[in-house]
């Protein structure tokens, strides 16, 4: 049995952006619970040159969104990056799994040898679609959403592994 990109794409964003929800629900309680506003945890870094928990989960959205959109071969969505509560980051993570879950198989499905061309701070990028998914996409996904849950974690908020990985 093959795997397709449709399965190694949209499924697995949509799961990392639901366990990024669920964990973020937990430290938004927890933090709560302690009296701390929702914009001292949300700039809340690991260390100060680290992206702040807000940036985490922006930029863990657009890993997801961009990724499915360029290796279907359409203009990505864009996001503005103005998330300044728990419920509008909810929100965006909403928006995110519902645009990511907005593809279909045929869109995806064949996109392995697909040119994909990304202009960075550092230069440009090429990949073809399964490097770009497999070295570029899914790593950075799981980057941002390791480093959120890590500043929830930092920050006091008991969850763990099964919080991470989410329950099935």
């Amino acid at each position: 049995m093959t795997l397709s990109m449709y399965q190694a794409t949209v499924p697995v964003a949509v799961r990392a952006l639901e366990n990024l929800a669920a964990v973020l629900k937990k430290g938004h309680a927890h933090a709560q619970a302690r009296g701390v506003d929702d914009a001292v945890l949300l700039q809340t870094r690991l260390i100060p040159d680290m992206l702040p928990l807000v940036k985490q989960v922006q930029i863990a959205c657009d890993m997801a969104c961009r990724g499915v959109a360029r290796l279907a071969g359409v203009e990505p969505a864009a996001f503005e990056d103005n998330e300044t509560t728990f419920e509008q980051v909810y929100d965006r993570i909403a928006r995110a799994i519902a645009y990511v879950n907005g593809f279909e198989a045929a869109q995806l499905d064949g996109s392995e040898p697909r040119a994909i061309h990304l202009k960075m701070r550092s230069g440009e990028l090429h990949f073809e679609g399964q490097a770009y998914l497999l070295e570029f996409v899914l790593p950075n996904l799981f980057f941002h959403c390791t480093t959120a849950y890590n500043i929830l974690r930092e920050a006091g908020t008991e969850i763990g592994k099964q919080d991470f990985l989410g329950r099935r």
